[in-house]
């Protein structure tokens, strides 16, 4: 029999609230993160909304020596992977040798440090060279992450970055799922970090024409998904981080447990680097895969997290992937999307999906998708618009997509 897998903590820092209280707060009021960018002057472009992490001190989980090498989403991910940790209960400083080497740190990111690479090629192209970091290229390397927060943490298992677009954190968490499963590691810290909000990424986002250019005036707005008016997505940063652990080693040392990680799947259609089938055939054999795994049929489903970009286009093929993954069934079970409150944190998104699904499972109360004021005819399922709904969530299904034909699901369970 595999090992079963447990969530034992989360940490979370997100544009609409730094620590677990604030962003639960945040997510179950459906308050939006979403604001005009601050991280450069975005006056001279089209778009000028992000969700920025607005209310982390990044300076204070860096030493001043470092705070010229190491990239903005390096402490995004220390400052959520470090309330994971004490939240389980684990003391890097204090753990024996032998357990931090059964713990993996697996993260998944879409552009890592891609933000600090653009600031070194600027000063580069300036001839600026003296300004630029000693580890300009060492801290620009996707595998850098993990590896930082192995060092902070000492912790010594598999150090990996997952990197497949906006399905990297919905594939860390499955890989570390594997690993625990197989008995090559009893515990990792998983989940995903990411902050691409840059003028060089935001304007290469606007030449792909997906981000929306419509509410620069109202920008909490502008983020909504299912909705008839959508017209892009809103960029977005921020880290949600877990603990997860085999069950039995868990209930051992007294742990909490906030939910079983059940199953896992994934698929490529193997079609086009940036669009999707519209069928939505793999999307949902996706879910099938995952949802067999974690041996549920369609009517033992009672939420799923959406992707929910807010493009018109990638909200109705995930609309037909549900129908398809959850036959009649699907029009009984209600879905939102965080996406709608915080914008699209890239690599990150399928982590920040997995936080909101724990909050509901905890609360017993549905996260709403806001900005639902007219939906889509063609998008025809129950998001759960503002004000949310309560519900006892016992299973749930967390759903991912992204460029290159990637699809990934997740089923957690609630454990008693």
């Amino acid at each position: 029999m595999k090992r079963r897998v447990v969530v034992t903590a989360m940490g979370t820092v997100s544009p609409n609230g730094v620590g677990n209280q604030a962003f639960s707060e945040a997510a179950l009021a459906g308050h939006s993160g979403v604001g005009r960018i601050s991280r450069f002057d975005p006056s001279e472009i089209q778009v000028q909304i992000a969700g920025e992490v607005r209310d982390l001190d990044e300076l204070a989980w860096v030493e001043r020596r470092d705070r010229k090498h190491v990239s903005r989403v390096l402490p995004l991910a220390l400052a959520a992977a470090s309330e994971a940790l004490t939240t389980a209960g684990l003391h890097p400083a204090s753990l024996p040798l032998e357990t931090k080497r059964r713990m993996g740190v697996i993260i998944g990111s879409g552009g890592g440090a891609q933000e600090f690479t653009e600031e070194q090629y600027r000063l580069f192209f300036q001839r600026r060279y003296k300004q630029m970091s000693l580890f300009c290229v060492p801290t620009g390397v996707m595998g850098t992450l993990s590896s930082e927060l192995s060092t902070r943490f000492g912790l010594r298992g598999p150090s990996h970055v997952i990197t497949t677009g906006c399905t990297s954190s919905t594939d860390a968490i499955g890989y570390s799922l594997r690993q625990i499963q197989s008995g090559r590691i009893d515990m990792a810290l998983t989940g995903g970090a990411d902050a691409p909000i840059a003028l060089g990424i935001v304007k290469g986002f606007i030449l792909m024409k997906i981000l929306t250019d419509s509410w620069n005036h109202a920008p909490q707005r502008g983020s909504r998904p299912f909705s008839v008016d959508r017209d892009g997505f809103v960029l977005a940063e921020g880290a949600w981080m877990f603990v997860l652990e085999e069950y039995e080693r868990a209930r051992a040392r007294g742990a909490k447990i906030l939910a079983e990680v059940s199953g896992y799947g994934s698929t490529c259609e193997a079609f086009h680097r940036v669009r999707l089938q519209e069928c939505g055939e793999e999307p949902a054999r996706a879910i099938a895969l995952a949802m067999k795994e974690a041996l549920i049929g369609p009517e033992d489903v009672h939420y799923v997290n959406l992707h929910g970009t807010s493009t018109q286009l990638n909200d109705r093929i995930e609309t037909r992937a549900l129908k398809l993954a959850l036959g009649e069934h699907a029009a009984n079970v209600p879905m939102s999307a965080l996406k709608s409150q915080i914008g699209h944190p890239q690599g990150a998104c399928g982590a920040a999906g997995v936080a909101a699904t724990l909050v509901a499972m905890q609360h017993s109360q549905i996260p709403p998708t806001i900005n639902l004021d007219a939906p889509d005819p063609e998008c025809d399922l129950d998001y759960v618009p503002q004000p949310g709904r309560k519900a006892v969530v016992e299973h749930a299904i967390c759903n991912c997509i992204a460029f290159g034909s990637k699809n990934s699901a997740l089923v957690l369970r609630k454990v008693a």
